[in-house]
């Protein structure tokens, strides 16, 4: 019973008979021990709802806190994703390296492997062997091969030819340039060709044209005149329009081995 029904309850019985001294007593000392209950209460009260502050606080902070620990959480994330793309990048990078050293030694192998097979050649005189913009050239001398301002191979030719083909046909997968090149000379009024481009050129396609008949396959061969475009020595004296006038053995790169230029097709 609380204090107001306790309070009706005593108003009730004062006014229907009178109370006596003992329940006046009693009613105040009922009212008193109500009231102190009130008052305990109140404390009680008061004490929750100062807890509630306290937690509500509680709360406000631990909003906040979460709030910070999840801007921070999404930043992490967004730095583990960069990075993780750097990473990626730096891998494929690393890889693309490591296959371009992979083509580079296997290149270098064949380029050994072909200087050792014409070493007899080297060192009789017959070609040479060069490195032009890091491609193999092997050059054979117009006095091996031709007579002056003609364009038939001569037997000495035909020879070195045939073991130039035979060393050819041991690189497997390469495609071969036969390129003619002339000194600045004009050829003659009675000479056979024009000019000194259509004589390289007829000269090449001899030359591609007698290694295919020693078994190098024609899918792997072309020919290309050059004249005097790309001299490798001066045509100011004897000796350097001698070595301008050469053919030429050039090891076309295989399509691995040239850059990626995909990304820059419309």
């Amino acid at each position: 019973m609380n204090l107001r029904t306790t309070l009706a309850a005593i108003l009730a019985i004062g006014t229907a008979c009178g109370p006596s001294q003992e329940e006046l007593d009693a009613a105040n000392a009922r009212i008193a021990e109500l009231q102190g209950e009130l008052g305990t209460a109140n404390e009680r009260n008061g004490e929750l709802e100062q807890r509630i502050g306290e937690v509500e606080s509680q709360n406000g902070e631990l909003a906040n806190r979460l709030r910070a620990l999840g801007q921070t959480v999404e930043g992490l994330e967004g730095q583990r994703s960069e990075l993780q793309g750097e990473l990626n990048e730096t891998q494929r990078a690393l890889e693309e390296l490591r296959e371009r050293e992979r083509q580079a030694q296997a290149r270098l192998e064949t380029f050994r492997n072909l200087l050792n097979r014409f070493r007899s050649m080297i060192e009789s005189g017959r070609l040479r062997v060069r490195i032009v913009r890091n491609r193999m050239v092997v050059e054979l001398p117009e006095g091996i091969l031709f007579d002056s301002g003609r364009a038939e191979l001569k037997e000495s030719g035909q020879a070195t030819l045939s073991e130039v083909g035979q060393v050819l046909q041991q690189v497997g997968e390469r495609e071969f340039q036969i390129a003619g090149h002339t000194d600045n000379v004009p050829l003659g009024r009675r000479a056979r060709f024009g000019d000194n481009w259509e004589l390289s050129a007829a000269r090449a396609v001899n030359v591609a044209r007698y290694l295919t008949e020693q078994g190098v396959p024609a899918n792997r061969i072309s020919a290309a005149g050059y004249a005097d475009t790309q001299p490798v020595s001066s045509n100011e004296t004897p000796e350097g329009r001698a070595q301008n006038r050469r053919i030429e053995i050039v090891l076309v790169p295989s399509l691995d081995e040239l850059p990626d230029l995909s990304s820059l097709s419309e």
